[in-house]
């Protein structure tokens, strides 16, 4: 026999967040022309929102249904949700990106991206670094040719490099 779904901590407020932002949503394609016609610009903003707003509904009422799942021992509701919700892997990933992030505009997007290929492969997993290293540096290559060359897009080049080549 199957064992019954349990609410996760957190389970509830996130879903009831989903069914705020999804009438937020509803309301702000509503904005784009009003409900004018069935061909007007606003109608399938309007029409995605509301779907998303049903099921958002929809899964409040399964998740309300749900028994909370049991704590354990010595563990309070933040604490589980913590635990549950963040591991670490999720936490040094999430840093990760943000220092991506913030090194883009100072290294450019070939070492930023470089860099960040390399630390995310061993987060996840890889203890292979000589793998690790090439592989980034092959997908790299693959997404500039891509980019620069077919498309045309202009990548950040960084201001340390302009003091490195003027």
């Amino acid at each position: 026999m199957a064992d019954k779904k349990t609410r996760l901590p957190g389970e509830l407020t996130f879903t009831v967040l989903l069914l705020l932002g999804s009438l937020f949503l509803l309301y702000q394609a509503y904005g784009i022309s009003g409900f004018e016609s069935i061909t007007s610009a606003g109608m399938f903003p309007m029409l995605s929102a509301l779907v998303m707003a049903v099921t958002a509904f929809l899964a409040i009422l399964g998740v309300a249904k749900a028994p909370a799942e049991r704590l354990v021992a010595g563990e309070n509701l933040r604490q589980s949700f913590v635990r549950r919700i963040t591991p670490p892997v999720f936490v040094l990933f999430t840093l990760a990106v943000v220092g991506f992030m913030l090194l883009l505009n100072k290294l450019g997007f070939v070492v930023s991206a470089y860099l960040f290929l390399v630390v995310s492969m061993r987060l996840l997993g890889s203890v292979r670094w000589l793998f690790n290293l090439m592989l980034s540096a092959i997908s790299l290559g693959v997404v500039y040719l891509i980019f620069q060359t077919i498309f045309s897009v202009i990548l950040p080049k960084g201001t340390w490099w302009v003091g490195v080549w003027t």
